[in-house]
């Protein structure tokens, strides 16, 4: 403080979310600077976090002895009718700076081009840097040590399988032979990843890799390291919706977009790419589409707010060919409040079980996504809670995917610990007798001496050391599997199956990947394999 004037917040400690919460607080914090005032408005996605820095910086001026009064002045709009025409030129434009956004930006510029991205939200990283982060590739290097036997012809059967042979063959092929040299390509970027495969839920086998870094951040902070190195060839306007592409003579030229200043008019002289993701946070469009599961009205998502399906209605508007619209992925793995991924105890597919409010199991864990999302609608309030033991979390300190600490979990009331799994049962509300004979059963098929009752293959450890935890879960819409058809140049089809000249796309946005279901750990390498096909494809004006 100078005076009553606030000249700077510093946020020494925070548990936020890196690459989300953690800049969503950094942007209050200078919004509050800015305004002079606690009364600014919560980041969209960000609510939680935005709040807690209004309520520190709100405490740290009732120690400093002003007036709060002074401080909760709401922020005025700008109301100037005069809004700027901004014109922009790039030899490529992408729309999203999610993980298939910001891979394209990447290999667009390695291919010799200038670029262009614009990003709605005031932040990169999208899906991706909240979500999970698995990777799915056939690696000898790293399973043949543990003894996993794997193939690019079993992950090409299990994917296009798994998805009920909805998927369009090629592309199904290109993701699983691509996967593993876009992996070496991240690495050649300076990421780094565990050498310990697992089986992440929904993958079907053990082919998933993990980051070193915490959620998503290793993939946006790679790609943002390669761009901030290439800032001068390489433009990330954020804040920035696009709302049109611009066709010229029967070919994409640009996209026209919006942000606070005025009228964003963005010139392409190769292409453009769509990477705005599916439309999972979109509700209106996933009832509309939807034909596989109940309503959808009051599910939660884990997606960010921001992704609503823009790029797919803007490329349907100039004819673009939607597939697989009605094909909506929900995960068993929604925080029952927010519905996010957060907070989930589960490490690997190997080493949990799924219980009921009877403490009984249910379903397969090593499942199909739908499957197991099914099972649970038939479930007492579509409720379950995750049971895993000290193999998955040896200290306190032991971090889940989302760079929580179970002590922390446990500490906040969102995940309880016992040493006996008749006081879990206890404390989680489910009948003790039932919860022991379910732990029992798995691990006697853990050992081999029966079959597992629900056709589960995948084991590793028994459940069978303490500390013992549970963690409540529920339903959330996760994925949209349909979107925009491309080619295998990831070049956009009209619907007589045309290529559009000069629109591309990768990631959720696009359909004909996955099928009617995806497995858990394909969307991230979908991402990579297709943002970096779709960056070459449009630096070259394929």
């Amino acid at each position: 403080m100078e005076g009553n004037r606030i000249i700077g917040i510093e946020i020494f400690q925070h548990n936020e979310s890196p690459g989300v919460g953690e800049v969503a607080a950094n942007i209050i914090a200078d919004e509050i600077v800015k305004h002079q005032s606690i009364a600014v408005d919560a980041i969209s996605g960000c609510t939680k976090s935005s709040n807690g820095v209004i309520s520190a910086v709100k405490q740290a001026l009732e120690k400093a002895e002003v007036n709060i009064g002074d401080y909760l002045k709401k922020p005025e709009k700008s109301t100037t009718s005069i809004r700027k025409r901004i014109e922009k030129k790039a030899d490529v434009v992408v729309v999203g700076a999610g993980g298939a956004g910001l891979a394209a930006a990447v290999s667009a510029h390695q291919n010799g081009a200038t670029v262009l991205v614009l990003e709605k939200a005031p932040m990169v990283g999208g899906n991706t840097i909240i979500s999970g982060a698995a990777y799915n590739a056939v690696d000898p290097k790293r399973q043949q040590p543990q003894g996993i036997e794997d193939s690019i012809e079993k992950h090409y059967i299990q994917t296009y399988e798994g998805g009920d042979r909805l998927a369009k063959p090629d592309l199904v092929r290109i993701l699983v032979e691509k996967a593993y040299p876009a992996l070496e390509w991240l690495e050649s970027l300076g990421m780094r990843f565990k050498d310990e495969i697992f089986t992440v839920l929904g993958a079907l086998w053990p082919r998933s890799h993990t980051p070193e870094k915490p959620l998503g951040t290793g993939y946006i902070d790679t790609y943002m390291d390669y761009i901030n190195k290439h800032s001068d060839e390489i433009e990330i306007m954020l804040k920035t919706k696009a709302v049109e592409l611009i066709v010229e003579n029967g070919r994409v030229t640009g996209v026209e977009a919006e942000n606070q200043e005025g009228t964003v008019l963005a010139k392409a002289n190769n292409g453009v790419i769509l990477a705005t993701g599916g439309f999972s946070a979109n509700v209106q469009a996933r009832n509309y589409y939807n034909k596989m599961w109940p309503d959808l009205t009051n599910l939660k998502t884990t997606n960010r707010p921001e992704i609503t399906g823009d790029g797919i209605w803007m490329a349907e508007k100039i004819g673009a060919n939607l597939i697989g619209m009605e094909h909506i992925q929900l995960l068993p793995m929604g925080d029952p409040e927010t519905g996010s991924l957060s907070g989930n105890i589960e490490h690997s597919v190997e080493n949990r079980i799924f219980v009921n409010k009877q403490g009984n199991r249910f379903v397969d864990e090593g499942a199909r996504r739908d499957v197991m999302t099914k099972a649970l609608f038939e479930q007492e309030d579509c409720f379950m809670w995750v049971i895993v033991d000290k193999h998955c979390y040896p200290t306190g300190d032991t971090k889940n995917n989302f760079n929580e600490t179970i002590d922390q979990l446990v500490e906040e009331g969102r995940a309880f610990k016992a040493d006996t799994l008749e006081d879990l049962a206890v404390q989680i509300g489910v009948d003790p007798t039932n919860l022991v004979k379910s732990v029992e059963a798995f691990n006697m098929a853990v050992e081999g001496k029966i079959e597992d009752p629900f056709g589960r293959t995948l084991f590793q450890h028994k459940i069978d050391t303490p500390p013992f935890y549970a963690g409540a879960r529920v339903p959330t819409v996760h994925h949209t599997m349909g979107g925009v058809e491309i080619n295998t140049k990831a070049q956009v089809l009209d619907k007589n199956g045309n290529v559009i000249p000069g629109l591309y796309a990768a990631g959720e946005v696009t359909g004909g990947i996955h099928g009617s279901n995806r497995l858990g750990g394909n969307a991230v390498a979908d991402t990579v394999v297709f943002g970096r096909i779709a960056g070459e494809s449009a630096a070259k004006a394929e």
